[in-house]
């Protein structure tokens, strides 16, 4: 069977730079996915993509569906035979077929005996299914919004202007967006504006890095790179390669040319988080920096096009960024004339969420919740008040107004400027980490204190006006800030209990009307969040649901079992131990056990329960001083050497002996084995 290989090529008018990859990588899944679903041999699948176009190659695509037997069946042999003769359901399912009677066959099934038919498909030519599958597959592209253009009826993100569809050397006669499928394409708009034909879908992207486009994602951004840094290292700086920028700068560009430019050094002055946002969400600029990490007067913006005068577009993005940067610097002047402090009433105005209040009423809030952690974990008391306080002042500042990816930043700035101690300023930007997963905590007691309260006045707040997260919406980022009370309390080493925190964080809302049983709620949501925490950390799937089974509150104390419980977990003796408290539970469970442990010696007739119960004494004495302090992974490597005598007793002695008494002592012997092991984690889920 021959192959080739597939390129689509769908060119449009600029597209948004952010959904560039997006797009590609939809366009290149759909394609893929029609032609798994048409049974067609195909070898790697290649997204392509820039400003003005999407494509896909698809390398060793077959010519055609291999050939398949098909089987149909017809009326059951009863059926189609009545006193030796044919009927006519017979005679017709063989017409259907188009053969004989003669030429059916006997299907046998579970349910008896039919008519059948087997015949050879010939496979259908990929030329012939790829129009469907490319329709298809653009069809679905998760475009955000779509306009029209012109009298055309057909929407799309942006105008399309051509569609290439070549199999080998072949064009595909194909239709989608009311184009016709070609072998034209586009060069550069002002290098190569002239049409290209491609002659071979191999043949693309060469073909079109002669027409000065670079339409392989990967090697434009690389591309970029390079030349951002080969800028940096002539101007003796370094880079700093944002990948969010990054990718956006790829995706405005076909032929990247980098270039370097400055600004006047007094805008210094102006703190460089304010500069660099300025240069990055204004002008997509990549900013540079001194051997002492301080920002130096210069930037590297990426021209779409090789100029002869090179100097001229520096020259014209020197003029556009200076009154963006004056910008900043008016906002930072301005901003400092007023203490945050005094900015506090303005918070009244500015709604948190409709039926929670202001942000002053969230800041009142948490400043109640921070003063306790603080007390809790050996911080400030008044600090943690204060930073609270003033924790949402800089929202309503002109800087983060502009640029909010400043909150926080700003804070910090402004607090000093006005001589709040150290740790609160920095506390205003740390109650904003972690911000993601595996992002840094905040380093001061303060701003652990802060960070903390905080997320925990949303949880509350929102799952008590019945706004519990479902399926991807999560408007209020809870998921995220479970995970972040999760990392801080961790991290942090802090012995904090969930429960009683949330109970404190849930007093001081006033009014909420899922307020019943909101606190277990809230909890058992965090800790299920555990289950990713555990997965960033390498830890299996059973070990977390064998500590999520105990009621552990703890974070802290939750993950010093988790970890515990992974590492016994690869033990020699887990699996047995595992499975031989599985088996307790069950028979526990059968019983109806009250939970009694206590043994009495005088009933232990056979050896084997009586080298149990002796094995437990001396193990409990081992590791109880040990759980004590939460040394788990010792405490489980001790009872590892329970394996023996537990395995000796399950196969000598009779659990359920006739006499009562005997039968009690036994479960209570085998009840204090569970107990001893819950003390850590219901090790019997490792069986699952």
């Amino acid at each position: 069977m021959a192959a080739n290989t597939l390129l689509v090529e769908l060119g449009v008018e600029e597209l948004p730079p952010g959904a560039i990859d997006d797009l590609s990588d939809a366009l290149a899944e759909g394609i893929r996915r029609g032609i798994v679903e048409a049974d067609i041999d195909f070898g790697e699948v290649l997204a392509h993509g820039g400003p003005r176009r999407l494509a896909i190659q698809v390398r060793e695509l077959a010519d055609k569906q291999p050939n398949r037997e098909v089987e149909r069946r017809g009326p059951a042999l009863a059926a189609a035979f009545k006193d030796g003769q044919l009927t006519k359901a017979a005679e017709g399912f063989a017409r259907s077929c188009g053969v004989g009677v003669d030429e059916l066959i006997h299907l046998e099934t579970d349910k008896g005996t039919w008519l059948g038919y087997r015949e050879q498909q010939q496979g259908e030519a990929t030329t012939a299914l790829l129009p469907a599958i490319v329709e298809k597959a653009i069809g679905a592209l998760p475009v955000p919004k779509n306009m029209r253009w012109g009298a055309s009826r057909v929407e799309f993100s942006r105008p399309v202007h051509w569609l290439v569809m070549l199999y080998g050397d072949e064009v595909v006669e194909a239709n989608a967006l009311g184009l016709r499928a070609g072998r034209t394409t586009r060069g550069h708009r002002f290098h190569a504006p002239e049409p290209i034909e491609i002659a071979h879908a191999d043949d693309y992207l060469g073909a079109l890095e002669q027409a000065w486009v670079l339409a392989d994602r990967d090697k434009r951004r690389e591309r970029i790179r390079e030349q951002v840094l080969a800028e940096a290292e002539v101007q003796d700086a370094t880079a700093v390669i944002d990948e969010e920028l990054l990718v956006e700068v790829s995706g405005l560009v076909e032929w990247p040319v980098a270039l370097t430019g400055s600004f006047d050094a007094r805008f210094l002055q102006v703190p460089a988080e304010c500069l660099i946002s300025s240069m990055k969400a204004n002008q997509k600029y990549f900013h540079l920096l001194d051997h002492e990490g301080r920002l130096k007067p210069l930037f590297i913006t990426i021209a779409n096009i090789d100029s002869h005068e090179p100097e001229q577009v520096i020259q014209g993005n020197e003029k556009v960024i200076r009154p963006r940067l004056a910008d900043a610097a008016f906002f930072y002047d301005t901003d400092r004339r007023r203490p945050l402090a005094e900015r506090a009433p303005e918070l009244a105005g500015v709604v948190f969420q409709k039926a929670l209040g202001t942000l002053a009423d969230k800041a009142h809030r948490s400043a109640a919740v921070a003063a306790f952690i603080a007390g809790r974990i050996d911080g400030d008391v008044a600090q943690a008040r204060r930073a609270a306080e003033l924790g949402k002042c800089d929202l309503v500042t002109e800087m983060v107004l502009e640029f909010p990816e400043l909150q926080g930043i700003m804070g910090r700035y402004y607090a000093a400027n006005d001589g709040e101690a150290a740790e609160v300023a920095q506390a205003l930007e740390e109650q904003y980490l972690p911000r993601f997963a595996s992002d840094a905590i905040p380093q001061t007691r303060t701003g652990l204190a802060l960070a903390l309260a905080d997320r925990l006045d949303t949880l509350t707040g929102i799952f008590g006006i019945g706004q519990r997260p479902s399926g991807t919406k999560d408007p209020f980022a809870l998921r995220r800030a479970a995970i972040g009370v999760i990392n801080i309390l961790v991290k942090g080493k802090l012995a904090l209990d969930l429960r009683e925190l949330l109970e404190l964080a849930a007093a001081q809302h006033q009014e909420l009307p899922y307020a019943e049983g909101l606190v277990d709620e809230v909890l058992t949501y965090m800790l299920d969040r555990f289950r990713a925490w555990a997965q960033d950390e390498g830890i299996d799937t059973e070990v977390y649901l064998a500590v999520r089974a105990r009621p552990v509150t703890q974070p802290l104390d939750f993950a010093r079992r988790l970890r515990a419980v992974q590492g016994f977990s690869r033990r020699e003796e887990a699996a047995a131990l595992a499975a031989a408290n599985k088996r307790v539970s069950n028979i526990l469970t059968k019983q109806q056990h009250d939970g009694a442990t206590e043994v009495e010696p005088g009933l232990l007739h056979e050896s084997a329960e009586q080298s149990l119960y002796e094995a437990l004494a001396s193990h409990r004495q081992a590791v109880m001083p040990l759980f004590a302090e939460a040394r788990y992974s010792e405490a489980l490597d001790a009872l590892a050497g329970l394996r023996e005598p537990v395995d000796t007793f399950f196969d000598q002695v009779m659990v359920m002996a006739e006499d009562p008494a005997v039968r009690r002592n036994r479960l209570a012997l085998l009840a204090g084995l569970q107990a001893l092991f819950l003390e850590v984690a219901d090790i019997a889920l490792l069986q699952q």
